[in-house]
């Protein structure tokens, strides 16, 4: 894996613009400096029916509102969804709906969509992409999904549930990108911070 170094210059200011101790995990994998400053921003105001556009656009609105603030650093900022055919699962409200979305999942197959967004403002720079994993849950019955809500994992979780934490017990089967699942593919960031440093350089 490429040193952090690769990819950061040592004068270059990073910000994760997410409190999401995953997120922060992964991101260390390949960029060893780098600060946290949380969007406000709420993304159900980019909301669309298509959830590539949806997560795109959220990912875009993330990086751009922290780097509003921070103009002359590069902002690294990330959406995940849950996609079940065409409804859109994103951060339950309730425990209710927690349930309702796990119940839902039960014994199908679905996607985890992670968009990333690059944004720089001072060089009027957006690099953007996204990731797709497909998830099968195991069929459910009531006690695995309230023991399931009992953890309080399902907080602040697309779809109700972190494969990291636990939520590896709701699933049967898991094809493409791991860490997307989590919240931030590694894979996919290393190839567009790349793409951004390139084009600064050029």
């Amino acid at each position: 894996m490429p040193a952090a170094k690769e990819f950061i210059l040592p004068s270059q200011d990073v910000i994760l613009a997410s409190q999401s101790p995953r997120r922060r995990a992964l991101l260390k994998k390949i960029v060893s400096r780098f600060r946290v400053v949380p969007s406000g921003l709420d993304e159900e105001k980019s909301r669309s029916p298509d959830p590539v556009t949806f997560a795109l656009a959220a990912a875009a609105a993330k990086a751009g509102d922290v780097g509003e603030k921070f103009p002359s650093s590069l902002v690294i900022a990330a959406d995940t969804l849950v996609c079940l055919e065409n409804e859109i699962f994103g951060k339950p409200g309730s425990r209710p709906e927690a349930r309702a979305m796990l119940e839902k999942l039960s014994g199908r197959r679905h996607r985890v969509i992670t968009a990333v967004a690059l944004y720089k403002k001072n060089d009027g720079r957006l690099v953007t992409g996204h990731e797709t994993s497909w998830v099968t849950f195991k069929k459910l019955n009531r006690q695995d999904i309230e023991e399931y809500l009992d953890r309080d994992e399902h907080l602040d979780k697309a779809g109700s549930y972190a494969i990291q934490e636990g939520g590896d017990a709701l699933v049967e089967r898991l094809e493409g990108d791991y860490d997307n699942v989590v919240g931030l593919p590694v894979r996919l960031l290393r190839s567009l911070l790349q793409e951004f440093l390139s084009a600064a350089e050029g």
